[in-house]
């Protein structure tokens, strides 16, 4: 244990005679680990996005629409013909065992007004069922109930954003806003939700009974596309995602008329699946920067190994003179590696911390989510380490075996 001691400090006093070589030395090692620390905080940070939106979106989340239509040979494309009906949102909550949920959606913008204010806006027609679905809940009022849709009642909920740009610190319980010149009255609040990863306001919103959107707001009182909707969103019973999406598509190919030769005239997509796949991706390309970003630490560890050659060849001398007084080989090899691991270590502490201020610094200017995790701060340590051995063993060996009496006779 002496011996070891003994070596760190030979080491570092060797160090500190050539400070600026030290420093110099270390500059690729800070760079490399400072950068992989940085990627795979921007990679971690873009995983966590990928998870908040998940759960502001809701769970077990499954989203139906419309697919393309083959009319006369001609196929329209996905989403340009309108295949699904309340009925068949209606059919899919009652007939297939492993869905929870489901809720018919039409949506389009709007202009509201509430008094001198008004607001362009998101407005979702639905059954109450969304709300479960979204996961969205009720700050101030109460809910939409089965029977406004029924009735089509001319009833509101209002997101955050809306409230606060139509009715500032007034309280918008009971008042009645304007929506193509059709007044409806404010029933509820939503519990904001923030941004999702999109960027796009969650807030930013107006849920209401769909038959009361279809016939007063967005003109979808005609006979002929009466029970026509935008989208159907369900919600699969735990762990039966899979299932309930097979359920859900043998059910609208029955329902549709579809023969086995035909292709779908609707999509059905899990938002897990959608999220795995973004998120596969985004891993996919945090992996491909940080490989870039190592690509330093190499070019670092090539430093230290040239460094130290240079200072084996500098200190031949006092190398034979420890030899001679009885210096093993041992100590020689363990005095050079501990001064390579040195350098590689300190230039992984204060790459650490550069990485770490990068992070910071990508989330403040560029506004990207980052997340520093642990577990990639001990492996970039890890690896400096590792970089400071592999690279720093030759010239160690190299000092070690060398000839005493030609080190001494060495000029």
């Amino acid at each position: 244990m002496n011996k070891v001691f003994q070596s760190m400090r030979i080491a570092f006093r060797a160090l500190r005679v050539n400070k600026l070589r030290s420093a110099l030395t270390m500059l690729g090692i800070i760079i490399g680990v400072g950068a992989v620390i940085a990627m795979v905080s921007v990679g971690s940070g873009a995983t966590d996005r990928i998870h908040q939106q998940i759960a502001s979106i809701g769970s077990n989340v499954i989203i139906i629409q419309p697919g393309s239509q083959n009319t006369g040979g001609v196929k329209s494309g996905n989403g340009n013909s309108q295949t699904l009906t309340e009925d068949d949102a209606r059919a899919i909550a009652e007939e297939c065992p492993d869905v929870m949920y489901s809720s018919p959606i039409q949506q389009n913008q709007q202009q509201v007004v509430y008094g001198s204010n008004n607001w362009g806006t998101r407005i979702y027609g639905v059954s109450p069922d969304y709300l479960t679905i979204r996961d969205i809940r009720i700050e101030q009022g109460e809910p939409f109930t089965t029977e406004d849709v029924r009735s089509t009642n001319k009833v509101a909920l209002l997101g955050k954003t809306v409230v606060d740009n139509l009715f500032g610190g007034e309280d918008p319980i009971g008042k009645t806003i304007r929506i193509r010149k059709v007044p409806f009255t404010v029933v509820g609040t939503l519990v904001p939700k923030g941004q999702n990863s999109g960027g796009q306001d969650q807030d930013d919103m107006i849920v209401m009974p769909i038959t009361t959107a279809k016939k007063k707001v967005m003109g979808g009182g005609r006979a002929n596309n009466w029970q026509q909707i935008g989208q159907i969103m369900a919600q699969a019973r735990d762990g039966r995602n899979a299932n309930a999406m097979d359920e859900i598509e043998a059910l609208l190919r029955q329902r549709h008329r579809l023969q086995a030769t035909e292709d779908n005239d609707f999509q059905v997509r899990s938002l897990e699946e959608m999220a795995a796949a973004q998120e596969q991706a985004t891993q996919i390309m945090s992996l491909l920067l940080a490989s870039i970003a190592s690509v330093s630490l190499i070019v670092g560890g090539i430093g230290i190994m040239n460094i130290m050659l240079v200072s084996v060849t500098e200190r031949t001398k006092e190398i034979g003179l420890r030899q001679a007084v009885g210096a093993k080989t041992n100590d020689i090899l363990s005095q050079f590696l501990v001064e390579a691991v040195s350098l590689s270590l300190l230039g992984g502490c204060l790459g650490i911390a550069m990485g770490v201020l990068a992070s910071f610094g990508i989330s403040y200017f560029a506004g990207w989510n980052t997340l520093v995790s642990l577990p990639s701060i001990m492996a970039a340590f890890f690896f400096s380490a590792l970089v400071g051995v592999f690279f720093g063993f030759y010239p160690a060996r190299k000092a070690a075996l060398l000839d005493p009496i030609e080190a001494l006779r060495y000029e």
